[in-house]
């Protein structure tokens, strides 16, 4: 038994050394590579990403797991043989030729999503997304579905959650915001953005950034900050978590709400408990609970009262001269000015969920069979005309804005918006244990990592993740402590 024990933790290093090498390959596709190495590097992704699915799926995987489980006294040991498992159940029913196929055509898709994107030419990327959605539907047939086969997809997202949850609480959001929306926009307070809209050089940006990262508690022995097109954050292991931002030297707002954002999935993946590390639950639970830390971080903390508070000075002295004569209070209402805007990652706080929900709506018609990719452009400025009451001028500004759908990622959009619903409901506990305003004005955020790590970072994969909203706040999903959160600060702001 010990000596299979060994064996089967040395294949789980195997398996995760080839998935830190990924890893830094696709930081790399996404940061520094130049163009013409994009589709060679494609090829290494799918190979690389085969490997990887071969040893999940391998005889040895399958005779490691039904020799070792339920024989074990160690907990983590049985929650790592359970999510093998799972891993070997969904994996092993996609052929190996058509897995390397799937990755190696994410991979181009990418880099020709930003050919697109720049030119403003979705039939670029049209083709790629035909054969994505393609791929995507046969995988949920693969997977197995019941009643709708877009649960497949969510299924590998946010285990548990399906089509009929998030139709409901969805709807309830959709009709909370969209009324708080026309409320605003009937108030007689005027927000002047524009006082926010002056130069702001890249390299100073960076300074803040940089700043408010290290006060977040994000440890740069085990990470870096990088620049990229689309912000994301990746952990090749506990001790190499990666951050990237977008600069605009014309709007500050993109780079420090992206990096505090990228920061909080960062401490997630950076505070796992050790004895997790080197094995498949060395990772975030799911993306919604992922979500939940980056939202946390970047909503109820850093577009805070209290956060500008405690950082107003500090930004001030870095920020350029056309800043100086701020005063705090026009500064923080325009800030979490709410104005329906094109781009999600620029979105407000309080539209932000709408953006996801008409994601949410597009892709679960082109998962199943009612909507055609050719149709896309049209549909998406359909929506952001009925939910948003504005409609894209182009492309860029629309539908070829997000990197996930070029990436293959369908029944991922949904989990942004559940993340914020799980950090409303983390937050409102948070306050129920410490003085979070006050905290947050001190400028020492320790506690409040500290509490995350108590009750979210440390489990890894060794919860589920309505298991750890539960275990936090004695209640399953609940969208009420997030539409509460919203309509008491914009009602404040707006003098509703």
């Amino acid at each position: 038994m010990e000596k299979m024990k060994q064996q089967f933790t040395d294949l789980l290093k195997e398996q995760n050394a080839y998935k830190e090498a990924l890893g830094l390959i696709q930081w790399d596709l996404r940061t520094k590579i130049p163009k013409n190495g994009m589709e060679q590097r494609a090829e290494v992704i799918g190979l690389l990403s085969e490997k990887i699915h071969q040893l999940s799926t391998s005889s040895q995987m399958k005779t490691y797991i039904d020799e070792l489980k339920g024989k074990t006294n160690d907990a983590v040991l049985e929650k790592v043989i359970e999510k093998c498992e799972e891993d070997y159940l969904r994996s092993s029913k996609i052929p190996d030729h058509e897995f390397k196929e799937f990755v190696t055509l994410r991979s181009k898709s990418e880099s020709v999503w930003q050919e697109a994107r720049e030119k403003d030419d979705f039939s670029l990327l049209q083709p790629y997304l035909e054969q994505l959605v393609a791929y995507n539907k046969k995988f949920a047939t693969y997977w197995g579905y019941e009643t709708n086969k877009y649960n497949g997809l969510l299924d590998k997202y946010e285990s548990g959650l399906t089509t009929s949850v998030l139709d409901e609480v969805f709807q309830k959001v959709k009709e909370a915001l969209t009324a708080l929306v026309k409320k605003i926009e009937q108030s007689e307070v005027e927000i002047d953005v524009d006082l926010l809209l002056h130069h702001f050089p890249k390299e100073d940006q960076e300074k803040f950034s940089l700043a408010i990262l290290e006060k977040m508690g994000y440890d740069f022995q085990a990470g870096r900050l990088d620049e990229t097109i689309h912000p994301f954050a990746i952990g090749i292991n506990p001790q190499d978590v990666r951050v990237t931002t977008r600069y605009d030297e014309k709007d500050f707002r993109m780079a420090v709400f992206g990096t505090i954002h990228e920061g909080g999935h960062a401490l997630y993946e950076q505070n796992i408990s050790p004895e997790l590390y080197q094995t498949p639950l060395a990772s975030g639970t799911s993306m919604g609970i992922h979500e939940s830390q980056s939202l946390f971080w970047e909503n109820f903390v850093g577009r805070s009262e209290g956060f500008w508070q405690s950082h107003f000075d500090l930004f001030r002295s870095i920020a350029p001269a056309a800043f100086q004569s701020l005063d705090f209070t026009t500064f923080y209402q325009a800030i979490n000015e709410v104005k329906p805007s094109f781009i999600r990652i620029e979105a407000d706080e309080l539209t932000y969920c709408l953006h996801i929900i008409i994601r949410y709506e597009l892709e679960k018609d082109l998962i199943d069979g009612e909507l055609e990719v050719k149709d896309l452009p049209e549909a998406w400025n359909q929506k952001m005309e009925d939910y948003l009451g504005i409609r894209p001028k182009n492309n860029k500004q629309g539908v070829l804005q997000d990197i996930h759908w070029s990436a293959g990622d369908f029944g991922y959009f949904p989990t942004y918006a559940l993340g914020y619903m799980y950090a409303a409901q983390l937050h409102h506990q948070m306050k129920q244990e410490l003085d979070l305003g006050t905290i947050i004005q001190s400028g020492d955020f320790a506690p409040i990592k500290e509490w995350m790590t108590k009750h979210v970072h440390q489990h890894g994969k060794m919860k589920k993740p309505l298991e750890i909203i539960r275990d936090v706040t004695g209640e399953g999903l609940n969208a009420d402590h997030l539409i509460a959160y919203l309509t008491e600060k914009y009602s404040k702001i707006y003098q509703l």
